[in-house]
């Protein structure tokens, strides 16, 4: 059995290992009653990275098979404000999030609409878009 150093027991990130990062799928839920959803959305924030971005992916045929009266406009219409926050566009409803942080944290906010966030996630990456696209494969697609 070795033994593990105090000083090499929490040593930070090194950047050659990545950034560590927060992530939440956006989940919709045509019908709250029934608690089916289809995850439709990746937001991911790395603050060492400078980075919040969004990817989305709407399955009509499978958004369809939870609720046929769905108004998938309406979804999307909800996912371009969440793409319109995560960049700072401001008005319309938006809210004026002066940082990354903030806006992920009005992002991720549990709420009772038709998009919601699931759980807060973390991870480390090199490249966060990279980490996005990979988490939209794995997640939504």
């Amino acid at each position: 059995m070795s033994a593990v150093s105090p000083a090499s027991a929490v040593s930070p990130v090194s950047p050659a290992a990545g950034h560590t990062y927060q992530y939440v799928v956006l989940r919709c839920v045509p019908r709250a009653e029934r608690e089916e959803f289809v995850n439709v959305g990746v937001v991911l924030r790395s603050q060492q990275a400078g980075a919040l971005l969004a990817g989305f992916h709407l399955d009509e045929r499978r958004l369809a098979a939870l609720d046929p009266e769905l108004d998938t406009g309406a979804v999307s219409d909800a996912l371009q404000v969440i793409a319109d926050v995560c960049v700072g566009r401001t008005g319309g409803g938006r809210p004026d999030l002066p940082d990354d942080g903030r806006r992920f944290g009005w992002i991720s906010a549990p709420r009772s609409t038709v998009v919601r966030p699931g759980p807060v996630h973390t991870g480390i990456a090199t490249d966060p878009q990279a980490e996005l696209d990979r988490l939209l494969r794995l997640l939504v697609r």
